[in-house]
């Protein structure tokens, strides 16, 4: 088996089975029904050892997820994308919009790693995994482990709030100047932070904004949702946004631009950039 994701599991207020718990918490095991396959499988497991879908789950556990190992003569997938960091331990990229980063398809990010990041050299190298997500729209920086140890890691600085991830959008409509949205998600509390860096007139949106974005909690379409509720849809959004106001054809205008974090083997402090689609400039110059 491979592992592929972990996860450190916070102190709950009450006890829950693991079969509700672990809902969503994975990127390649979404559904409640991919999830019950998997623990069935056991391929999920309770800090390091196999688990039934009756498993309680109080806090401070470590659930990790694996996959079976690949069998030789899969086809491969031909995906060249672009690889703005990457050492023996970790790499980030740069992804495209219009492609899953995982799951059940043969076109994703997932599958297309092997073939554009070089293998590592440590002990425990294993296939090349995301340790967080980007929609299918979304483009931009994309962080990716390339050991065992380096996937949980990653993972873990994510679960401790210490990568900052930061977004640049295009959205419709009169904005304040900055501020925070906190409206919950799926009954969970979620927070945004924002920042108009511009602002231009538009005969058919009024107003476009090019607003940066700090996401300080990782709920599913959070930006989306959020810049949704405060009526400033991103430009682009066919489902979050304003029906008369859909844009069709260039996608979503929401671009992953920068990471920020301490490398956890070499503790270099790690602060990657990545430039505007062309798409934007045509609207805004380049930030």
């Amino acid at each position: 088996m491979q592992l592929i994701e972990t996860h450190i599991v916070p102190k709950q207020e009450k006890e829950i089975r693991i079969q509700e718990y672990a809902v969503g918490i994975f990127n390649t095991c979404a559904t409640k029904s991919a999830l019950k396959k998997t623990i069935k499988k056991g391929l999920l497991k309770v800090d390091d050892k196999a688990v039934s879908s009756a498993k309680i789950i109080s806090g401070g556990e470590t659930i990790t997820l694996f996959v079976p190992k690949e069998k030789k003569g899969l086809k491969e997938l031909k995906l060249t994308l672009e690889v703005i960091f990457e050492d023996d331990f970790l790499a980030i990229i740069n992804k495209p919009a219009g492609i899953l980063v995982s799951g059940n398809e043969f076109k994703t990010i997932t599958n297309a790693l092997v073939q554009n990041l070089e293998k590592s050299s440590q002990t425990d190298v294993t296939k090349p995994q995301p340790t967080h997500r980007l929609d299918y729209p979304t483009t931009g920086l994309l962080l990716i482990g390339k050991t065992s140890s380096s996937i949980i890691a990653l993972n873990k600085l994510f679960e401790n709030k210490e990568i900052q991830k930061e977004y640049t959008a295009i959205t419709i409509g009169k904005m304040e100047s900055s501020g925070s949205i906190d409206s919950q998600i799926d009954e969970k509390e979620s927070l945004s932070n924002f920042e108009v860096l511009e602002t231009v007139i538009s005969e058919r949106f009024k107003f476009l904004n090019l607003v940066k974005l700090i996401p300080k909690t990782g709920r599913r379409h959070q930006l989306r949702k959020h810049l949704s509720g405060i009526g400033s849809p991103i430009l682009g959004d066919k489902e979050y946004g304003i029906e008369d106001l859909i844009l069709n054809g260039k996608g979503l205008y929401l671009h992953a631009s920068k990471l920020e974090f301490e490398h956890p083997f070499t503790k270099e402090k790690m602060n990657i950039n990545s430039e505007l689609p062309k798409k934007f400039n045509k609207i805004f110059l380049a930030k």
